[in-house]
C-alpha cells in the first residue's frame, strides 16, 4: 500500500505525461509501480482517473479535476518542506543559555563563545556563572557545564577532560610559614574553604585515595571558587584549587604547590543537555562545539 502524497505524486506525473510508461522514467520507476498506484487511488476516490486499453493511455474528465485539484495541495506540501528548509538555515541564529563554573569562564570558555559568536552572528548567548549546580530541567538551561560527578538519566552529557586540583599557596605565605611537610602540618596553617552554594557548607579538601579532609578554622572562606582563588595569591592561606583556576598562578609563579602526593584523582569536566525530545540545530552546534573545543582550551592551560 503506497501512502495518500505518493499516489498523488504518482498520478500527476502520469496526468502530465503521454502514458504511465512516460510518467515511470520521470519518476525513476517502473511502468507497473504507476499501474498500482493509479489504481489504488482510484478506489480511494471511487472514480476512473484514466481511460486505458492495450495501446491508449487517455486521462477522464473527472482525473482532469482532481489533478488540477491534486497539484495544488502538492504545492502546499511542497512549501511546507520548503519553509522548513528555510528555517533549517536560519536555526543556527537565537536564544541558547548557558550555565557553568564561575573559575571556568576566563581562561576556558570565553574563546570557544568568541569563535561561535563570530561564525553565527545571529546567536544570542545568555551565561550564567554559578558554583551551584543548576538543573538544565526546571531552570530552562539549554547546556550546562559541571565539574565532578554527573548521574542523571534525563541529562545527556559528554565528559571532555580530566581536571586535576593543586594545595597550593602564595610564596609570600610560605615563606611566612613555612611549607607543609605533611597533612597534619598543614592544619597547623591558615587555610580557605569554599562553601558549596548548594548546601551552605564548606566543601572539604578531596585528598589521594579517596581521603577528605577540612580545615578546623579556615583564615577564608567563599562562595565564589575564583574569590578563594584570588585570597589565596594574596597570602591568606593554603588552598585547594582545581587546575584551571591554580595553572596560571603556578606558572607565572604567583602560586607554589605543596603536598603533590595528596593530589586526589582528576575530576570530570562534562558538558550537559536535557534529554527531551528533538534538540534545536542552534543548541546542538553550541553543544557539540563545546565538546568538541573544551579540550583543547584545557590543554592550552596544561592542566595535568
Amino acid at each position: 500500500m503506497l501512502n495518500r502524497l505518493e499516489m498523488l505524486r504518482i498520478f500527476c506525473a502520469a496526468a502530465e505525461a503521454r502514458n504511465f510508461k512516460e510518467a515511470a522514467t520521470r519518476l525513476g520507476v517502473s511502468p507497473q509501480a504507476v499501474t498500482r498506484a493509479v489504481k489504488e487511488l482510484e478506489a480511494h476516490v471511487g472514480e476512473l482517473l484514466f481511460h486505458r486499453n492495450t495501446r491508449h493511455t487517455r486521462i477522464t474528465e473527472f482525473g482532469e479535476q482532481f489533478a488540477a485539484r491534486a497539484r495544488l495541495g502538492l504545492q502546499g506540501v511542497d512549501a511546507l518542506f520548503s519553509a522548513r528548509s528555510e528555517v533549517r538555515q536560519e536555526a543556527l541564529a537565537g536564544l541558547v543559555r548557558i550555565t557553568a563554573p564561575r573559575g571556568l569562564e576566563r581562561g576556558w570558555l570565553a574563546p570557544v563563545l568568541g569563535e561561535l559568536c563570530a561564525e553565527h552572528p545571529g546567536l544570542q548567548l545568555d551565561l550564567r556563572l554559578s558554583d551551584q549546580f543548576a538543573d538544565v530541567v526546571d531552570e530552562q538551561i539549554d547546556i550546562g557545564i559541571r565539574l565532578g560527578s554527573l548521574r542523571d538519566s534525563r541529562f545527556v552529557a559528554r565528559a571532555v577532560v580530566q581536571v586535576p586540583f593543586h594545595i597550593v599557596a602564595s610564596p609570600a605565605l610560605i615563606a611566612r610559614c613555612g611549607a607543609p611537610r605533611s597533612l597534619q602540618e598543614l592544619a597547623e596553617r591558615p587555610c580557605t574553604v569554599a562553601i558549596d552554594p548548594n548546601t551552605g557548607k564548606p566543601w572539604a579538601w578531596f585528598l589521594a585515595r579517596g581521603q577528605q579532609w577540612l580545615p578546623r578554622a579556615p583564615a577564608f572562606a567563599t562562595d565564589d571558587t575564583r574569590a578563594e582563588a584570588d585570597a589565596v595569591v594574596a597570602g591568606i592561606g593554603f588552598g585547594q584549587l582545581t587546575a584551571f583556576l591554580a595553572q596560571p598562578h603556578l606558572r607565572a609563579g604567583r602560586l607554589v604547590e605543596v603536598l603533590p602526593e595528596l593530589r586526589p584523582e582528576p575530576w570530570s569536566l562534562s558538558v550537559y543537555r536535557p534529554q527531551r525530545g528533538p534538540v534545536a540545530a542552534r543548541i546542538r552546534l553550541v553543544f557539540d562545539r563545546l565538546v568538541a573545543r573544551l579540550p583543547a582550551e584545557a590543554d592550552v592551560y596544561r592542566c595535568d
